[in-house]
């Protein structure tokens, strides 16, 4: 403690923080400082919306994550990590779709005698890009906008009516497509609210894309314990089904002890039926003799009552006052 002490404060607090941002950085690098797998590198014509962090599949088996995506010159550079999975020199890239609202994933064909050098890009031969539905809505519904569809509708007719006198085939087909060019440009407004509204719902589920795995996700839970309750479900429903069998088969034993009861238990119901009114004024009047009663009884082992004009007043003052 004394040699600690002794010691400047300034050169320990450097060395202390040193040390601890040397631990702050091997811990955010561990899996490169330990083996956290291979790099590799592909080049893909355009990212097609892959992003970093992105899934890295083999056969459709998660084998590492997306580094980085970056534009090199004319093509995008991937860059992406490959933990205990072989890939050839030979071996294909391609950007899949995950799922509908737009999330990507990277998936290798591997190929080839010897390993691939980590140093040579997959070049751009083997590697494909899908073709993304949300910017083709996008760019149609653009397309659309920047179109004149009354001009065009014009167009169309003039040149149907320039044709009008060749043969049966040509002028009819292109009489059809002045019909098809006045419809459109007749539905012009409808048609852009409709790629407008097509536009919006794509944004919107795209934005909502991690709300709508999670729902995904919770599905996929619930019928994975759906189906490992199943022999559950099915042995109540098998010792349902039993039981009902074993009590349709007692009643059938015993069919000829339960009618006469039931039979009679039929006839008192009737009975207790036809009698609810006088039930009713029996059991209401039954209530005040019980009060009564048990006033009586309430006080001790002896009758409590009074009884009124036992004695008339005229033989003495016991009741004077009459009752």
């Amino acid at each position: 403690m004394g040699a600690f002490a002794s010691r400047p404060p300034v050169p320990l607090a450097v060395t202390g923080l040193v040390a601890l941002l040397l631990v702050f950085v091997l811990a955010f690098n561990a899996p490169t400082v330990f083996g956290g797998g291979t790099t590799y590198q592909a080049e893909f014509a355009e990212a097609a919306g892959l992003q970093e962090d992105d899934l890295v599949t083999v056969a459709g088996v998660e084998v590492g994550r997306v580094d980085a995506v970056e534009l090199a010159g004319d093509r995008v550079l991937v860059t992406f990590s490959v933990d205990d999975a072989w890939v050839g020199d030979e071996t294909a890239a391609s950007i899949e779709i995950k799922t509908l609202l737009g999330a990507k994933y990277l998936a290798l064909d591997p190929r080839g005698q010897a390993e691939l050098d980590p140093e040579r890009p997959i070049p751009l031969e083997r590697t494909a890009s899908p073709f993304d539905v949300v910017e083709a809505f996008n760019g149609l519904s653009s397309s659309i906008d920047a179109l004149d569809t009354d001009q065009l509708a014009a167009s169309l007719t003039t040149l149907a009516d320039t044709f009008r006198e060749t043969p049966p085939e040509v002028s009819g087909a292109l009489e059809g497509l002045s019909r098809l060019s006045r419809t459109i440009a007749s539905r012009d407004e409808e048609l852009r609210r409709l790629l407008a509204g097509t536009e919006n719902l794509a944004g919107v589920l795209a934005d909502r894309n991690a709300e709508v795995e999670r729902l995904l996700a919770d599905g996929n839970l619930l019928l994975a314990e759906v189906q490992r309750r199943r022999d559950a479900i099915s042995a109540l429903l098998d010792g349902t089904r039993e039981l009902a069998e074993q009590l349709r088969g007692l009643v059938a034993d015993n069919r000829d002890e339960l009618q006469p009861t039931l039979e009679a238990l039929d006839q008192v119901l009737g009975v207790l039926q036809r009698n609810a009114d006088q039930l009713e004024d029996a059991l209401r009047l039954q209530a005040v003799f019980v009060r009564l009663f048990a006033n009586a009884l309430g006080n001790g082992r002896w009758f409590d009552n009074y009884v009124c004009a036992l004695v008339p007043p005229e033989i003495g003052p016991i009741n004077q006052g009459g009752c």
